[in-house]
């Protein structure tokens, strides 16, 4: 990742629900060298299909039927800096070729206006799918896929790293600790041998909710296995 953030090469970060990409992304762009200019994450599947070129691209006044003024669009927000597209595999198709666009060319065309505007962004991207199998079924740009994974990164699932959950749930417990000055909390032997046998399917995300559970539940400065006998 440091060796990936000093040059401007785009970023695939794949992985499922949960893992983190999105730190990852973070991570990149701050140690990068656009690290004093703005970081805008996206997620495309949650803009309205009718929205999302507006929401990127911008567009100007009386483009559309609500369109009383003109938009800044994210990628102008974004200039100079990074914009992360996370879970990209769910852009509609028609708008990919746009995206393609601004990776070639560095400019994009607001909705609704001729004028084509230069911008200077690094795109990182993420996504839970596996978008191979989305090229096969004609859902997702083969030309598109290959110019933001020019460096792919693919984070696997806690269940698959098993060293780092005892690391990741004594760094939430400090956190919360932290958060709600209250004395540091640790987990016992018995307790630290159930987190690392479960398997964790919302895997960081997940840990981090059950460990705030735990954190919200303790009085004591040690977690034991009493605490989990619902897990």
């Amino acid at each position: 990742l440091r060796r990936v953030a000093k040059v401007d090469a785009s970023v695939l970060i794949t992985g499922e629900s949960g893992t983190g990409k999105e730190k990852v992304a973070r991570a990149i762009h701050s140690a990068s060298p656009r690290r004093l200019k703005p970081f805008v994450p996206v997620n495309c599947s949650s803009i309205p299909e009718n929205l999302i070129e507006s929401e990127l691209f911008g567009h100007a006044k009386g483009s559309f039927t609500g369109a009383d003024s003109k938009k800044i669009g994210l990628f102008q927000e974004a200039n100079g800096g990074t914009i992360f597209l996370d879970e990209i595999g769910d852009m509609p198709y028609q708008l990919q070729s746009k995206i393609l666009r601004v990776l070639q060319e560095k400019e994009i065309r607001p909705v609704g206006s001729n004028k084509i505007i230069p911008v200077d962004v690094r795109i990182l991207s993420a996504t839970h799918k596996n978008l191979k199998k989305s090229i096969a079924a004609k859902e997702f740009r083969e030309d598109l896929y290959y110019r933001l994974s020019v460096f792919p990164v693919e984070l696997p699932a806690l269940r698959e790293r098993k060293d780092d959950i005892e690391l990741l749930a004594n760094y939430f417990l400090k956190k919360f600790g932290e958060l709600w000055q209250r004395p540091t909390v640790k987990m016992s032997k018995q307790a630290e041998q159930i987190i690392l046998n479960h398997s964790w399917p919302g895997n960081i995300r997940e840990l981090k909710n059950f460990v705030e559970q735990l954190s919200v539940l303790s009085e004591e400065k040690l977690v034991t296995a009493e605490y989990m006998i619902d897990f």
